[in-house]
């Protein structure tokens, strides 16, 4: 039973990112705003609402460990193990809004986020409204920021004449897909995973972690197939930022989270940290702008070892 919940997951989660590429694409048209910006906003919010349910859930029912390790985990596959995967699909073209806008405000997010957990070892309900408060002036900075992006994308002619109904159809039904498939995977791999013997903090920074950034993985591979690069990448950095701005932020307003396990700040937030700052310098060396194969193969492998040592060692 816990295989089929797997697969099921899968297959809603495939489905919920076609129709919420095709969804961006249409509304990257209708607002006149570059696609990065749809990617890192409606894209972005919709992948992260599984993080955001689990991570709730989590607090709520006295598990913060889960509730931390969730978002420090799907960070970390997020680049690790999606943009990898993604880029091994073929190079990905990074405009300069990446490094002027986008990748200094996901590290600004992981930087304080760690400042917040090392002080005391606490989310507090304030420093989560800083969070939640900090993501909505970026959401505004970056709109802005758009208005000047006079660069041309080629996108699908076709959707520039799609309905506004059919659009809001096309959210409703990825929303959906992604909320339940999400929900069925977590859940197989929950029970897969205590089957054979790991432990609670273990399944959460890695197969639940997986489990809510699988609709990343499905946008992003859907968007690379379709040539949609930048909603591909601007979904990524996005899913990051609202995972710590919104899915801690507004946790923590509701429920403030407790540091129960010591490893995710001994260890697994230093893995996010790293992979959030290994983007730079893979943009620009050795070929500037683009993120190809091979940087797609030392992403992935880099998250093969993050999680060889994580199951090594957790117990």
């Amino acid at each position: 039973m816990s295989i089929l919940l797997v697969l099921l997951g899968f297959a809603l989660l495939v489905i919920g990112g076609e129709f919420l590429v095709r969804s961006s694409v249409a509304l990257s048209f209708k607002f006149n705003i570059s696609k990065m910006v749809i990617g890192m906003t409606v894209v972005s919010f919709a992948t992260s609402a599984p993080e955001l349910l689990v991570s709730l859930q989590a607090a709520l029912s006295g598990s913060s460990a889960i509730a931390i390790n969730n978002v420090v985990g799907s960070n970390i596959a997020n680049i690790g193990l999606v943009l990898g995967c993604t880029a091994l699909l073929g190079s990905i073209a990074v405009d300069k809004s990446f490094y002027k806008l986008n990748w200094p405000a996901m590290m600004l997010f992981s930087l304080v986020l760690y400042y917040f957990l090392s002080q005391d070892g606490f989310l507090s309900a304030i420093e989560g409204g800083i969070l939640f408060a900090a993501l909505w002036l970026f959401l505004i900075v970056l709109i802005k920021y758009a208005g000047k992006d006079t660069e041309v994308e080629e996108v699908d002619d076709a959707l520039a004449v799609v309905s506004n109904f059919k659009i809001g159809i096309w959210l409703l039904i990825g929303g959906v897909a992604l909320y339940y498939g999400s929900e069925w995977l977590v859940e197989g791999a929950k029970d897969i995973a205590k089957s054979i013997g790991v432990s609670e903090a273990v399944i959460g920074v890695s197969l639940i972690a997986i489990g809510t950034s699988v609709p990343e993985l499905a946008a992003s591979i859907i968007a690379a197939a379709k040539q949609e690069k930048a909603i591909s990448l601007g979904n990524l950095i996005g899913s990051n930022i609202f995972n710590i701005g919104s899915v801690l932020g507004l946790t923590a307003i509701v429920k403030p989270i407790e540091v129960t396990e010591p490893l995710i700040l001994s260890r697994d937030i230093f893995w996010m940290l790293g992979f959030a700052f290994i983007l730079l310098p893979l943009v620009f060396v050795p070929k500037r702008f683009e993120i190809d194969k091979m940087k797609g193969l030392i992403l992935v492998l880099a998250y093969g070892i993050f999680m060889f040592l994580l199951f090594n060692n957790g117990k």
